[in-house]
């Protein structure tokens, strides 16, 4: 691995055309499953949407983002207490894993190997890009991709050779994330100075001024992510956790 990897590292969200060769991406998701797990159970499954009218179904989920239409390739990491259970059930081993500790638990697995794909496939000279809308529509993505009991969408990667670099994203200084010992609340003037990387960002003044706002949290929290969507979107995916089993 390159010294210099995560301080080089971009989301790529346009890609060509080219596809990955299968046996490639299965050598990625097999070094990924490697990743850490609760008790070796590898709480998690991936499914790979690669056809070309099966992908724009999928995009049309994620709001058609330029990564999930250009990308080749589309991978959709499930929370899978599915698989365990049913080998608990042939082995007449009584199971109780349909339940939020459970979701936790699976939820957990899937990330850690989601971000092991990502790390793999961009050290192999892939780029890649988390779709973050696999929760809004999550019951969609779902009956899309025929998910059963106990299986659930938490993770969606664009996976391609990239077309571009990518852009650079700025990052929160280790003193707003650091904590010595216990966790220290910092005072607003603390805040302030934080959070001022993302303020005197140009982009970012321009999306201020593109939504008529005063400065950039209220574009997160009133724009991009609102209470109204937030709860929405908690409605619908914890609606979502009960029909799968994981919520009863």
């Amino acid at each position: 691995m390159s010294e210099n990897y995560f301080l080089r590292r971009r989301s790529c969200r346009n890609f060509k055309s080219d596809k990955i060769d299968r046996n490639v991406l299965e050598d990625i998701i097999f070094q990924a499953s490697k990743a850490p797990t609760c008790g070796n159970m590898q709480l998690y499954s991936v499914i790979i949407t690669e056809d070309s009218d099966n992908k724009v179904k999928l995009a049309s989920y994620h709001y058609n983002q330029p990564a999930s239409i250009s990308a080749p390739i589309l991978l959709t990491i499930c929370a899978d207490f599915n698989r365990f259970t049913r080998w608990c059930e042939i082995n007449h081993a009584k199971s109780g894993y349909n339940n939020f500790h459970s979701f936790i638990t699976a939820l957990t697995d899937a990330l850690i190997f989601a971000q092991q794909i990502v790390t793999i496939a961009e050290q192999k000279g892939y780029g890649t890009c988390y779709l973050g809308t696999v929760t809004y529509n999550a019951k969609e993505i779902s009956e899309l991709l025929k998910l059963p009991e106990l299986v659930v969408p938490v993770a969606s990667l664009a996976i391609g050779l990239p077309a571009e670099d990518g852009e650079f994203t700025e990052r929160l200084p280790l003193k707003g994330i650091i904590h010595n010992e216990i966790y220290s609340s910092p005072s607003e003037e603390e805040i302030t100075d934080i959070f001022n990387i993302h303020d005197k960002n140009p982009e970012n003044k321009k999306f201020i001024k593109e939504n008529l706002k005063d400065n950039l949290a209220q574009v997160f929290a009133e724009v991009r992510y609102p209470k109204e969507m937030n709860e929405k979107v908690s409605e619908t995916f914890l609606k979502l956790l009960k029909e799968k089993g994981f919520l009863n």
